[in-house]
């Protein structure tokens, strides 16, 4: 079973101390930082499946922090817990794109119950992961290009569905034939060579990546594993 990963922000020790370890004994991965820049760092570094955020904290507020969550994902489910009350806070932490608002004190049953649904609803809805997290990069399939906090890498669209299709079905044979009509819906020989070209693209990008290889199985196809 997947353990889901969460990203806690929150700068009152003894209230994240508390709520991170009732997250981690209801078996969900949890990341905490004390303070919006922090968050944000670490929402670069790798991939989420939720993220809880306090609205007043140092160095980035939650909803600063929300505004740029969302410009590197749309689609992550975001929670304000906040003490701050008023209606007006509610309805701009909605308009940032949370998806919730618990106001402190909050009962940890309801947090959990809120994590439960929002996790259920991305996978029902079948929300495809638009930001992997493969290596030292962050791969925004939306967008095509590979990134961290100092680099940025463009790739082109057929180079960033090649990609995902392998990030997708890491670690499993992919056949030859399976990619090109994956791809562009036919198999010739020019749609083969060009194949051939972008793995090879796609393997001096990743050339210093430890643990990521892109595997040629002669006569059968590709395996991608990470």
């Amino acid at each position: 079973m997947k353990q889901f990963k969460i990203l806690y922000a929150e700068d009152d020790e003894t209230l994240a101390f508390l709520t991170k370890d009732n997250l981690e004994q209801n078996k969900y991965k949890v990341t905490h930082c004390s303070n919006g820049k922090l968050s944000l760092e670490a929402f670069k570094e790798e991939v989420f499946d939720i993220c809880i955020l306090d609205i007043m904290m140092p160095k980035m507020d939650g909803f600063e922090l929300a505004t740029a969550i969302r410009k590197i994902d749309v689609d992550v489910p975001i929670i304000f817990l906040s003490a701050k009350t008023l209606k007006e806070d509610r309805i701009k932490g909605l308009r940032l794109g949370a998806d919730d608002y618990l106001i402190k004190p909050f009962s940890i049953e309801e947090l959990l119950l809120k994590i439960e649904i929002f996790l259920k609803r991305s996978q029902k809805n079948g929300i495809k992961k638009s930001v992997y997290e493969i290596g030292k990069y962050q791969f925004d399939t939306q967008n095509f290009i590979l990134f961290n906090e100092t680099e940025k890498i463009s790739l082109t669209q057929r180079e960033s569905e090649l990609l995902k299709l392998f990030v997708d079905n890491k670690n499993l044979v992919l056949k030859r034939q399976q990619i090109l009509t994956s791809l562009w819906g036919d198999d010739d020989y020019f749609m083969g060579r060009s194949l051939d070209v972008f793995i090879s693209r796609l393997r001096k990008i990743l050339a210093n990546e430890k643990g990521i290889s892109i595997e040629n199985l002669h006569g059968i196809g590709f395996r991608f594993t990470m």
